[in-house]
């Protein structure tokens, strides 16, 4: 049992859909066929191809947003586009791309998928998902931000509750 002190990020291992191995690959590994997993990179028979991303959220009264570190789909040509950059972390002038949230979040996220856009990040810094639709509740709560309650049932929901006293 983990120990954290101050807001953390939380992020699950794989794409929910993900089914293969339980063991990260290396990045540099990377292939376009069949199955792949490493922390940043994961493919899926060849045709399903996700990276890892984070979703912000403002926190009301904090100076930094909450962050889940999600997998977000590409299609392959803005996939390899990403990859043929990873190593440089310099994405000028490229996306934002459409993409779906390939996870589940707490109570926002059922088994619909949410269309996203993807923005690469400079510097090797996972690129950020932004719900599409503004009516959604986590696209409201990008925008609006929310209270540090609502990042408490966050941790909560993942089953780290604060112990207090």
């Amino acid at each position: 049992e983990a120990a954290h002190t101050g807001m953390f990020d939380l992020a699950p291992f794989a794409p929910d859909p993900w089914g293969g191995e339980t063991d990260y690959a290396r990045n540099s590994d990377v292939t376009l066929e069949g199955d792949f997993l490493s922390e940043d990179f994961c493919v899926m028979d060849g045709k399903y191809f996700m990276v890892r991303c984070v979703i912000e959220i403002p926190v009301h009264g904090l100076e930094h947003s909450f962050g889940f570190g999600c997998w977000g789909s590409l299609s392959q040509t803005n996939f390899e586009t990403y990859l043929e950059q990873f190593d440089s972390g310099n994405y000028q002038g490229v996306g934002p791309w459409s993409s779906w949230l390939c996870n589940r979040f707490c109570d926002y996220i059922g088994t619909d998928p949410v269309s996203c856009r993807m923005y690469p990040q400079l510097d090797r810094q996972r690129p950020v998902l932004k719900v599409q639709d503004e009516d959604h509740p986590l696209g409201r709560d990008q925008r609006e931000g929310v209270s540090p309650e609502r990042v408490l049932e966050y941790y909560q929901h993942y089953g780290h509750s604060p112990k207090l006293g």
